[in-house]
């Protein structure tokens, strides 16, 4: 790097070193770095944004136009409002495997082993690899909405603060984006922990009953009572109420505990997710063997 003062390793070369400054500059800008090489990543095949929402648009698609006339939403209110709030939290909630997938083919082409075996901060490459993942959500975000508003789907803004207003459409984008942060650090723990990509494509049996017994395609009202008592618990079902209230949305919510505290548990279920999962991630990139 520049200004840098030059030095040999007792091997004859000479490598320039880094310039004196405080350990939280260098983490910055190590994780800035880490956040550049992902974003060139997309930059250079957008395709696999569209690739990580092909399913989701898909969905939104089939459930909108193929099933949205014979669905039912408790409360009353049309389907395709409820639906669309689903679909973002869909949208957000799988990103988790693309942030696994990432890891695991980084792994297997020795890119993390170069990483821990440069002068860098170790915190940077998780850090680094969460802000890129944050900043391809809200792209993926504005895409699912602009699909969704080609269809249609309009938020309703009232008068007040909550709900229905644009100060409540953009709280409903910080806990769709909360969410995100939180699966974020799921997805590093298991592409650290996983052995090679072929494990990987495992990863959907657990995303897809995770999505389908939750409230993102219909209430819990509308299940049987075992499987709708797991719905109601399910952090995805918890932001899907708390953004289809946000938004404006027919909410289809009964009075059971969860779907009246749907708000209070958006904020409550990522923060634990986080507490867990990013101490699990930290520790088990420090593991790794080199």
């Amino acid at each position: 790097m520049s200004g840098g003062a030059t030095t040999a390793d007792g091997t004859g070369r000479t490598y320039r070193r880094r310039p004196q400054h405080g350990r939280v500059f260098w983490t910055i800008a190590d994780c800035w770095n880490v956040v550049r090489r992902g974003l060139t990543h997309y930059r250079r095949q957008p395709v696999s944004i569209l690739w990580q929402l092909g399913f989701p648009i898909l969905s939104v698609l089939l459930y909108g136009y193929v099933f949205g006339k014979a669905m039912r939403v408790p409360g009353g209110g049309d389907y395709k409002a409820f639906l669309m709030p689903g679909m973002f939290v869909m949208t957000v909630a799988m990103g988790f495997v693309s942030t696994a997938t990432i890891f695991v083919n980084d792994a297997k082409k020795g890119v993390i082993d170069r990483f821990r075996s440069m002068p860098m901060a170790p915190s940077a490459v998780v850090a680094g690899r969460g802000a890129t993942d944050l900043v391809v959500a809200c792209a993926e975000l504005g895409i699912m909405m602009a699909t969704a508003y080609g269809m249609g789907w309009r938020p309703e803004f009232g008068e007040g603060p909550f709900p229905g207003s644009v100060l409540g459409f953009a709280k409903a984008v910080v806990l769709l984006l909360s969410l995100r942060f939180a699966l974020i650090w799921v997805g590093v723990w298991l592409g650290l922990l996983l052995p090679g990509p072929e494990q990987v494509g495992g990863l959907f049996a657990i995303v897809f009953p995770l999505t389908m017994i939750s409230s993102i395609y219909v209430s819990p009202q509308q299940m049987p009572h075992w499987l709708g008592q797991a719905a109601l618990w399910n952090p995805l079902s918890s932001t899907a109420g708390a953004t289809r209230a946000l938004f404006g949305a027919p909410t289809g919510q009964g009075a059971s505990w969860p779907e009246q505290h749907a708000l209070l548990l958006a904020g409550v279920w990522p923060a634990a997710l986080t507490l867990v999962f990013l101490p699990l991630a930290v520790r088990r990139f420090r593991r790794l063997s080199r």
